[in-house]
């Protein structure tokens, strides 16, 4: 076995800070609460909480097994991780198809999701800018037009998206510890310390409009569960936050895993990331922005989607005292939350360009970053050509990319871990680690409630794309739309592109490094 002589992470708060910082991000401040929201207030908390043990915990580890396994062998992405453990319980011609799956949907996820997260993080760049030089504190115009009037304007949306590409490149083409840990050393504790001045803030206001809607209330309306409203839907959309809250089904804390020493504690590390990002997102995120969007716009107002952080907010922030302040407060909040995301996204494709085609470091960063420019053009452009909001393209890219394929990804790593590499993925988690995993819970939980429970979202989920109408050739939410349905079809066209493109490449790769044991196509016994 070749020892990992690839970079590695300076220290361990470094290490903790930088996950917790690719798991802390746009999810945990705006995604959650309308979600939560939208899908029961407290009712959706309870199979939240469910799908963060069933799921959460068991995929984390999985990812991090994966990882510091790969990392041994040199490997920074998601296909030769997969190859390197279903070789153990299945012949190597087997685990090579399953790599190359794994690694064609990892590579769609880092490119696709951050084509447009990329862009979410400019917007949010921009909206401190606007909020603390009060560009939307003007009365007469709506907040939603503003922000339309946002992202139609070229030079908004460009400068902005282009900033905060320069800055992720700089960020990574310096390395995992001067690069990468750096800026999560000096971005975490800021973002939190961000979180809690705006959580007193809004913890602290009453309601202008309603003596009924106060903040205070609306933590009871995400706290106290009314289980009436309890759905197969809330429990669908409570899985699919865990996913993308812990960044998981993506492959790159498997990335950030593989820079970790053959001893490096697996089991610590996972617990302190789900912890530090549960606490931004159920502590901080929800004593944030639920509070106070229910004082300014109760019950029904903080639904509202992605226009709860960037239409309905800043229409409170132009209403309450000091209002400017905590409006570019919120908005750089999220800015630096989706920065330390998007590093993670943007090195996970750096490594694989490096690693692969032995290009340095600074030139790999450089070929990612024209990448994105590439496909975030059109998320740029839909709406600035269409002169809509609907931004279709965008959305068809989030169904499926940012939604289903992290369940499939993630359904992929568990049968891996748990069934291929077996009872000796039970020992490489455990390698090193102050805590062990009990074998009753890898049992338990990582053979059977894992993996059914996947099995079964990725059935519902299926069978509510199917009731939306995601199947259809031109789906339900564009078909009274003609002007969107070409950038819908686009969207899937570059999706089946990219998870194609990306399975070549994982194919390709590992038959490079490991085709005498492919070609022979023996299970491989090790020790």
């Amino acid at each position: 076995m070749a020892e990992n002589t690839r970079g590695s992470w300076g220290s361990k708060i470094g290490l903790i800070l930088a996950m917790a910082g690719n798991a802390v991000g746009l999810g945990n401040f705006w995604r959650f609460p309308y979600q939560a929201a939208s899908n029961g207030g407290g009712a959706f908390m309870l199979p939240y909480f469910a799908a963060l043990i069933i799921l959460g915990l068991p995929l984390m580890l999985s990812e991090w097994n994966l990882g510091r396994y790969g990392g041994k062998y040199g490997h920074g992405t998601l296909g030769p991780m997969v190859y390197l453990q279903a070789r153990e319980g299945a012949k190597p011609k087997t685990a090579l198809i399953l790599g190359a799956i794994a690694g064609g949907l990892a590579f769609a996820v880092t490119l696709l999701v951050n084509s447009y997260y990329n862009h979410l993080i400019g917007w949010t760049l921009g909206f401190a800018v606007s909020s603390f030089t009060g560009a939307y504190m003007d009365q007469s115009q709506s907040t939603a037009d503003f922000f339309v009037g946002y992202i139609q304007d070229p030079k908004m949306v460009f400068t902005f998206w282009i900033i905060a590409l320069v800055g992720l490149s700089f960020a990574v083409m310096r390395g995992v510890e001067k690069g990468i840990e750096a800026w999560a050393k000096l971005m975490m504790p800021v973002l939190y310390v961000f979180g809690i001045v705006l959580a007193i803030r809004s913890l602290t206001i009453g309601s202008p409009v309603n003596p009924e809607w106060s903040s205070l209330k609306g933590l009871n309306f995400i706290w106290n569960p009314d289980f009436s409203t309890l759905t197969w839907r809330s429990a669908l959309a409570a899985a699919g936050q865990i996913f993308f809250t812990l960044s998981i089904g993506m492959g790159i804390i498997c990335n950030y895993a593989s820079y970790l020493k053959p001893d490096d504690d697996v089991v610590v590390s996972s617990i302190a990331t789900i912890s530090l990002n549960e606490f931004a997102e159920i502590v901080l995120g929800g004593s944030i922005v639920i509070p106070i969007a229910y004082a300014f716009l109760g019950p029904d107002g903080i639904g509202a989607g992605v226009g709860l952080s960037f239409i309905a907010l800043p229409n409170v922030f132009r209403t309450m005292a000091g209002g400017q302040f905590f409006g570019g407060l919120w908005f750089l909040l999220l800015f630096f939350a989706g920065f330390t995301s998007a590093i993670a996204m943007y090195n996970y494709l750096t490594a694989l360009v490096e690693e692969d085609l032995g290009i340095p470091r600074k030139t790999a960063a450089w070929i990612i970053f024209v990448a994105y420019i590439i496909v975030g053009l059109p998320v740029g452009l839909e709406q600035i050509i269409n002169k809509t909001a609907d931004l279709a393209y965008f959305t068809e890219i989030d169904n499926w990319v940012g939604s289903y394929l992290l369940l499939v990804l993630g359904l992929i790593e568990i049968i891996v871990v748990a069934y291929l590499m077996g009872e000796k993925s039970l020992e490489e988690i455990n390698k090193g680690g102050i805590w062990q995993m009990p074998k009753w819970f890898y049992t338990v939980f990582m053979r059977v409630l894992t993996p059914a429970a996947l099995v079964i979202v990725l059935v519902f989920s299926t069978l509510d794309y199917i009731k939306a109408g995601y199947f259809k050739f031109v789906p339900d939410f564009v078909a009274g739309t003609p002007v969107l349905i070409p950038w819908v079809n686009a969207a899937r066209l570059v999706i089946l592109v990219v998870v194609a493109a990306g399975a070549m490449q994982s194919y390709k790769s590992i038959k490079n490094k490991y085709g005498k044991e492919i070609e022979e196509n023996v299970v491989s016994i090790r020790v």
